[in-house]
């Protein structure tokens, strides 16, 4: 049996031997690849420049698609490579850096929108404390917050992985994947076998649960108030509400594609499901608070079109 010193690398077997299939691969994802990054880009840049959009709000939606550039470069750049690979070997390295930024990234889009959730019930059941709640200094405390909560609870969840000794080195998937690199370990703890349960509960489980009291308590205001400032909420609340539900699509196909034998659907689909989440989020997300919002729609097209 091989040990730790000699598994100096993972094999993406999910790759498989595609011909001269993967030029059209290649041009195709690197196309999405490059439409999620402008698309994205020019968001942050319109946020940015305009300061009528310097409101926790806009703040808050520009730190997420700093994320969606962030989780989209943790894939794409690997998978483009890899298009020309014939081994489709990546060193140990890489692959625990590729799953810090997968999963870092998994988390801050979660608590992000519970972040986002907690703006809107403070800007709908608190309006007139609204500014003096969510100022600039604690909407920054916010996002440092996000941001270093998903990264204590990757490097917690990680520390079961990084002492590992691997007996095998075949991951059946396009990325490194964390309960497939915990089955390829020679012995395995039952702390080891739960500890991406325990990142997924406290990635998605606690920031659902700060969503859902916030919607409620949201809810309960709208149920009270005009027509008007109902259709207002809805109109504000829908997108993160998709969001969210997309992210939870991303992550079912990601769990049945981990932990269930999938071997009945075909490769193509079943790759494509497992990457699902980085394929259509980073590219929803632009649309749908960008052409969505009509302030920024308005800005975008005063900084596209009106520039002389």
């Amino acid at each position: 049996m091989e040990n730790s010193t000699e598994v100096v690398s993972f094999v993406l077997a999910a790759y498989g031997n595609i011909g001269e299939l993967k030029y059209l691969y290649f041009t195709i994802m690197l196309l999405w690849y490059l439409s999620i990054c402008v698309a994205n880009t020019v968001l942050i840049v319109v946020i940015y420049v305009d300061k009528r959009l310097h409101e926790p709000m806009y703040i808050l939606l520009c730190n997420l698609f700093v994320n969606e550039i962030g989780g989209s470069t943790s894939l794409y750049p690997l998978l483009l490579s890899q298009m020309f690979s014939d081994t489709h070997e990546v060193t140990l390295p890489w692959c625990f850096l590729q799953m810090c930024y997968i999963y870092t990234c998994g988390s801050v889009e979660f608590c992000s929108l519970a972040a986002m959730a907690y703006d809107r019930y403070v800007a709908i059941c608190n309006p007139l404390h609204y500014r003096v709640i969510m100022n600039a200094g604690r909407v920054g405390v916010i996002i440092l917050l996000v941001w270093v909560y998903s990264f204590m609870n990757f490097i917690f969840s990680f520390s079961f992985v990084i002492h590992l000794k691997f007996c095998g080195n075949v991951i059946d998937k396009v990325f490194c994947d964390h309960h497939l690199i915990i089955k390829l370990s020679c012995s395995v703890s039952i702390l080891n076998n739960i500890s991406d349960l325990v990142f997924a509960f406290v990635t998605m489980v606690i920031p659902f649960s700060l969503i859902s009291v916030s919607y409620m308590k949201i809810l309960a205001v709208c149920l009270n108030t005009s027509k008007e400032n109902k259709e207002k909420a809805i109109s504000t609340c829908a997108p993160q509400i998709i969001s969210l539900s997309n992210m939870f699509v991303g992550c079912i196909f990601h769990f049945v594609d981990s932990r269930f034998d999938v071997s009945h659907v075909p490769d193509k689909i079943r790759i494509l499901l497992s990457v699902y989440l980085l394929i259509c989020q980073p590219m929803i997300t632009p649309f749908m608070y960008g052409l969505n919002q009509t302030k920024i729609r308005r800005s975008c097209k005063r900084l596209l079109f009106d520039q002389k």
